[in-house]
């Protein structure tokens, strides 16, 4: 493999590696390329998907060479670092590449950019390989470009770089040192297995896993969709009476780095272990003693629902390309065994390949970040999956009502500045303008909490309080803080919370300490415009900005605030249900949505008053956000609304007298004598034209009793000349 790959980079500037899990790919390729002759002394910058996997390979490379992290091998990841000038080798996460490539679009002293673990095909990976081979065929001819994945379609990748740097991009395919992996599949039912239609994802992780604790030696690693089920499985195992020498250890992204290290660190002597897992597992780790592989087949993915902006995680089947990678990581060091939670017909069902992140995510983020490159046609970039117009349009629209892109699509100063935060840009906007409000330390916090999960619960199946002022309470005064009954703090989710409200009052140099509840809603709104949200009949209810519906669940103390900015709620149909919000004051729409206000003048019929009602609303969106008499209105809008309801009522709300009645009578028979020269006068007609023969008396008049003034005769007869009368 190494060979291949240093020959193909030392004639083209890009290639595709496709090795299987255990080849070494992550941690072997990057060592061979530092003493490349093309290479110079630069650096390499490798990405990898995910913060863990940043590390643990970063580690690994670091003790091949004898030496600690961050001299010639070191890591970059949100909130940590460890490089030093000495380093040659630079492993980061894909937001990281980003914001280098943002910063020094020549990626000044980068020789080499590695994709690893490409077959993830994240939103931030896609993107950091279409700018860098932007910046390659523009800036840097020198550059080399190496994509590398397991599963992969290395075809289509190998064109797409060709392609891009105009040369030929080989395509180096290795079998590496893999072990041989039996796999059983268990969805047709294990006949060992009483109850195998009813078990829920967990209770069947976990019979499997029983299972392979009874048939096999060695470590297991089980692969569930998210930590709920990591949870549900870890209690079902401590209960299940497990021998002496087994090891329940979960594996989850937001677990601290100290219990992820320990999840992955081989078992010690004696023992052995049980790594519960989410897909944070199923590339670039070796976890150490584990030959036997329990797959659910399922994994956790983000979904964007134009409708209500919000993303969601939603629980699907895995590609056969992620059962293959789930697969060899029971083969790394030894024959495994995997255990598949499915059946072989239902193998054959499963899709080649993940969904690119590109097709269903939020665009947002990458509609910014292509604003401040200064790419305003995103065709124009190498992507291997073109973001789709439609979505980049509505992204587009977003980033325009924060500001953050002019009405051409150009980054604004306040757009480059969202951006150098490396959050989604609702939450950038939030906090630029926090700070600039003297409000910092409460954007922190808000953002903090946004961010991260709902550190409330409660005992019950009931819904936890919305109020946001509640999580800020909880931030500034610890668990201690009280809550409504039935309800508890999680007490991790809340150490997250203010280490990221911390980090980011670095970030942006806040030291101020105060954090203000009751500044959360501006803050939200700021974030979430689109929310604002104002209180309708009946209770609980509320109307969006943008005309849907939302409600509250009962007994919530935010049902009495006639204005709500919301951050959280669900997709339902009807009124979709509020998770997370704070109260909004009028003035603060005033002040700071003055240029999201519109003036709309309104004349309309009303009939339960029978009169033209003139009124002058201000409104956000579909929200009236006030109303009063419009003291001068267009003369023609008034006729035109009683016009309206003249049609309403018909023409029996007119003065008519007998002698109108008989010149009507009079007209309506010459029409039936002589159609061609003289016009249908019965009320039909006459209410189908009202414009003509009615409107030209009816300025100044707004209700029905005004009318009596008008002589019906003197109306019909005035459209006929002197001989017709």
């Amino acid at each position: 493999m190494l060979p291949e790959v240093l020959d193909a980079l030392r004639a083209r500037p890009s290639a595709v590696l496709q090795a299987p899990p255990g080849a070494g790919k992550t941690t072997r390729v990057p060592l061979a390329l530092l003493d490349a002759p093309w290479l110079a002394g630069q650096r390499i910058v490798m990405l990898e998907p995910r913060r863990l996997a940043a590390r643990a390979a970063a580690q690994r490379m670091a003790r091949t060479l004898d030496e600690r992290v961050g001299e010639t091998v070191g890591y970059r990841v949100r909130r940590d670092a460890r490089v030093s000038p000495q380093t040659r080798i630079e492993v980061i996460t894909e937001g990281i590449l980003t914001r280098l490539l943002q910063s020094d679009p020549g990626l000044d002293g980068v020789g080499c950019v590695i994709f690893d673990e490409f077959h993830e095909r994240s939103l931030a990976a896609d993107l950091g390989l279409a700018l860098t081979l932007d910046v390659a065929r523009a800036l840097r001819d020198d550059l080399r470009v190496l994509v590398m994945s397991a599963t992969l379609d290395g075809a289509r990748v190998s064109a797409l770089l060709s392609e891009a740097t105009g040369q030929p991009s080989p395509l180096v395919t290795s079998h590496g040192r893999t072990f041989p992996v039996a796999t059983h599949y268990l969805g047709g039912g294990d006949p060992r297995d009483p109850r195998p239609t009813w078990r829920t994802t967990a209770e069947r992780v976990v019979h499997a896993v029983q299972r392979a604790l009874r048939d096999e030696p060695g470590s297991v690693l089980a692969f569930l969709p998210g930590a709920g089920e990591i949870r549900r499985a870890q209690d079902l195992l401590r209960a299940s009476n497990l021998p002496s020498d087994v090891i329940v250890a979960p594996l989850f992204g937001v677990l601290d780095q100290r219990a992820q290290d320990e999840a992955i660190a081989p078992a010690p002597p004696g023992t052995r272990k049980v790594v519960l897992a989410t897909p944070i597992a199923e590339s670039s780790l070796t976890i150490d003693g584990v030959r036997v592989v329990v797959d659910c087949g399922y994994a956790r993915a983000p979904r964007f629902s134009p409708r209500s902006g919000m993303t969601s995680l939603e629980t699907v089947r895995i590609s056969r390309a992620s059962a293959d990678q789930r697969r060899g990581r029971a083969g790394r060091t030894e024959p495994g065994v995997c255990y598949r939670l499915w059946s072989r017909l239902d193998q054959e069902h499963l899709a080649p390949f993940s969904s690119p992140e590109i097709a269903d995510a939020d665009l947002a983020p990458l509609a910014l970040e292509l604003a401040v490159w200064g790419v305003t046609d995103a065709a124009s970039l190498p992507w291997l999956d073109a973001p789709s117009p439609a979505a980049l349009a509505q992204a587009s629209a977003l980033l325009h009502q924060l500001d953050a892109v002019d009405r051409h699509g150009a980054a604004t100063a306040h757009g480059r500045a969202m951006a150098r935060l490396g959050l989604h840009p609702r939450l950038a906007h939030l906090l630029v303008r926090g700070v600039a409000l003297d409000l910092g330390a409460t954007a922190c916090a808000v953002a903090a909490v946004l961010g991260e999960r709902d550190p409330v619960r409660t005992n019950g199946p009931a819904t936890a309080d919305a109020d946001l002022r509640l999580r800020l309470d909880l931030l500034a005064r610890g668990p201690s803080a009280p809550l409504p009954s039935g309800h508890r703090v999680d007490r991790g989710v809340l150490h997250r919370i203010r280490a990221e409200a911390d980090h980011l009052k670095r970030t942006l140099g806040v030291r101020a300490e105060t954090v203000d509840p009751e500044a959360a809603g501006l803050l939200v709104a700021f974030a979430y415009p689109d929310r604002i949200a104002q209180r309708v009949t009946p209770e609980n209810r509320f109307r969006l900005r943008t005309g849907h519906a939302a409600a509250l669940s009962h007994d919530q103390v935010l049902s009495d605030s006639p204005y709500l900015a919301v951050a959280s709620l669900d997709e339902r149909q009807g009124a979709a249900k509020i998770f997370a919000a704070a109260p909004l004051a009028l003035d603060d729409l005033d002040e700071h949505f003055a240029d999201h206000l519109a003036t709309l003048d309104l004349v309309r019929w009303d009939s339960g008053a029978r009169r033209v009602i003139a009124q002058r609303h201000v409104q956000l969106g579909a929200l009236v956000v006030r109303e009063g008499p419009l003291d001068r209105p267009e003369p023609e809008a008034v006729t035109s609304a009683l016009l309206d309801g003249i049609r309403e009522h018909g023409l029996d709300v007119l003065p008519w007298t007998k002698e109108a009645r008989r010149v009507q009578a009079r007209l309506q028979f010459l029409h039936h004598q002589r159609p061609a020269e003289w016009r249908d006068m019965s009320d039909g007609a006459l209410l189908r034209r009202l414009e003509p023969w009615l409107a030209p008396y009816l300025v100044g008049h707004r209700r029905f009793e005004d009318l009596r003034s008008l002589n019906l005769v003197d109306l019909l007869l005035a459209p006929l000349d002197w001989p017709r009368r």
